[in-house]
């Protein structure tokens, strides 16, 4: 058992990109439970050059790697959206970050918005606000933890979506699609949490 649970242990680097602000988001595995590592932002909202912007998410993506050393990557996908010129910028912060994944030999898993949404909420149309709550809850984020950027809890549900989906597929696992299929599984764990939490506050 013990050496199932230290060959289960990863760390996973969540990306949710973007050329104004980049949000990153770390968890471990191989508890009970994935655990917060570290969330936040890189605020690009003041440059004006979009190749130093892209010069920094590399930079960024690098210095994320060498702190945390997680053990797996996962990025959002670009989606299609009506800008052109927002869909290249986009295109090109994803794909920069791709490539510090890749330099530092990671595996990089791309995950669309509405999956990641899914996999944490139970509705692919969910608000970002729904997902940072469901976030909060899951992981049990005190409230002035919380990120000002949405960016952030974005990319922590990318991770967790990323936990999710793999998990899924290795032998001796339950089988839980979302964070409302693991409430559903666990209704007493879930109680005692949210009892804890109110506490809290």
């Amino acid at each position: 058992m013990a050496n199932l649970a230290k060959k289960e242990a990863r760390t996973i680097l969540g990306i949710d990109p973007g050329t104004n602000y980049m949000g990153y988001g770390v968890i471990r595995t191989g508890g009970t439970k994935p655990e917060l590592l570290a969330l936040g932002v890189l605020d690009m909202k003041k440059g004006n050059d979009g190749y130093e912007k892209l010069k920094e998410i590399f930079r960024f993506t690098n210095d994320l790697i060498a702190q945390h050393h997680p053990t797996e990557f996962a990025i959002e996908a670009q989606f299609f959206g009506k800008n052109v010129q927002s869909m290249l910028k986009l295109g090109r912060a994803q794909g920069i970050s791709i490539i510090a994944a890749l330099e530092n030999g990671l595996t990089v898993a791309e995950y669309a918005p509405l999956k990641i949404k899914q996999a944490i909420t139970g509705n692919g149309m969910a608000s970002k606000e729904q997902v940072a709550a469901m976030l909060k809850q899951y992981l049990h984020i005190k409230s002035e933890e919380m990120p000002d950027h949405l960016d952030a809890t974005d990319a922590v549900a990318v991770a967790l979506c990323h936990h999710f989906e793999t998990n899924r597929k290795l032998p001796g696992t339950k089988n839980f699609k979302s964070w409302s299929d693991f409430a559903r599984q666990n209704q007493s764990r879930v109680t005692k949490g949210r009892t804890r939490k109110e506490t809290e506050n």
